[in-house]
């Protein structure tokens, strides 16, 4: 079954990554005490690089590096009209885009990061201007202390934005720990979506161009996002905050069926023995209620989805990534086993989810 000609998608997962960001981004809305160790776009032998805190973090705008995709795509990403230029040569209406703050920043003082996030989130709010049906970049919310993740969440709902996303455990304590409950109260009340992306934290494997060790690393770091998940529900956040929506992004699907089936067989084993928080609901069913998944390309999970649950899957296109479907994401799909659940689930899984979390009208 071929997508309809004038079927929308929305892909869930692409990225502004580090090296289309404009130069004089963070020099231009710091505040002038963090501009000297904020980040900006020196010259070096290899090309323009970023330099945060006295040192080189990343290429800006450089091919051939290993951040670009199959295509030189250079600012392009990065220019809300030429990515428009790009969405429509792939056949995607809208993108949900995740940030570089803290993966690919890598900035050590909290209070210079907290900085970079609000400016950055400021530039963001402005790129999605350009078109807010169809240009989704999330917010990035400062992770090293509850308070200022909760004030930067406030603000940027007042902005506009859509979404917000949040580093698992940059702080003193991972985001499900009972320091962090105020902030999920304001989660809750903002309605805006909490994302938690893949990254490399707790892996033992380190990502390395050019080594075994890359594919090693990213076939695993997909299933690193399972003790977030695990620690949302059984903490008791989701359950006691029905109206938050959490989204897992880039963590694929096939693992999500045997941890709910895993987590509710451990939930029946230890409730008599749990002091602290007893769920009164079923795993299963709080992450039903209020979890989102993404994945890319993928077999297996797609043919688990009737186990996930098709309301609780959004397609993603990984944009402007290597291993992205871009510029082919529609036949990408067309041969997907997706097409084999039925027309309701495909039309929830590449649009109807992801409208609903993004409000996309």
């Amino acid at each position: 079954m071929a997508l309809h000609s004038d079927q929308q998608i929305i892909s869930a997962d692409d990225h502004m990554d580090i090296h289309v960001l404009p130069a004089e981004l963070f020099q231009e809305r710091l505040p002038r005490e963090h501009r000297e160790l904020g980040p900006r776009v020196v010259e070096t032998k290899e090309g323009p690089f970023w330099q945060a805190e006295g040192r080189l973090v990343s290429p800006s705008g450089s091919k051939g590096k290993g951040y670009i995709g199959a295509e030189d795509h250079g600012f392009r990403p990065g220019l809300p009209e030429k990515r428009l230029e790009d969405m429509d040569r792939d056949g995607v209406f809208a993108h949900v885009i995740y940030s570089p703050m803290t993966t690919q920043m890598r900035l050590g003082e909290p209070e210079l990061r907290a900085a970079c996030m609000r400016a950055y989130n400021d530039w963001a709010n402005e790129f999605n201007r350009v078109d807010p049906r169809r240009l989704l970049l999330l917010a990035h919310l400062p992770g090293h202390e509850p308070e200022a993740a909760r004030e930067e969440l406030m603000r940027v709902a007042a902005l506009g934005h859509k979404g917000a996303i949040i580093a698992q455990d940059e702080g003193v304590a991972p985001i499900f720990e009972d320091i962090w409950h105020p902030f999920w109260d304001a989660a809750e009340d903002s309605g805006l979506p909490i994302h938690a992306h893949l990254g490399p934290t707790g892996s033992m494997l380190k990502a390395q161009l050019g080594s075994w060790r890359m594919p090693a690393f990213v076939s695993v770091i997909p299933m690193q996002l399972d003790e977030t998940l695990c620690g949302m529900i059984f903490s008791g956040i989701l359950e006691q905050r029905p109206n938050v929506r959490f989204v897992l992004g880039e963590g694929g699907l096939g693992w999500i069926p045997y941890m709910l089936e895993r987590m509710d067989h451990e939930h029946h084993k230890y409730y008599d023995k749990t002091q602290d928080h007893r769920l009164e609901m079923l795993p299963s069913e709080i992450f039903r209620r209020q979890v989102f998944v993404t994945y890319e390309e993928e077999t297996i999970g797609v043919k688990l989805i009737p186990e996930i649950g098709a309301g609780n899957v959004m397609w993603a296109s990984d944009y402007p990534h290597g291993d992205s479907t871009w510029p082919h994401s529609r036949k990408a799909l067309d041969d997907s086993p997706l097409a084999s659940l039925g027309e309701d689930v495909l039309q929830k899984v590449i649009f109807d989810n992801a409208a609903a979390v993004y409000g996309v009208g």
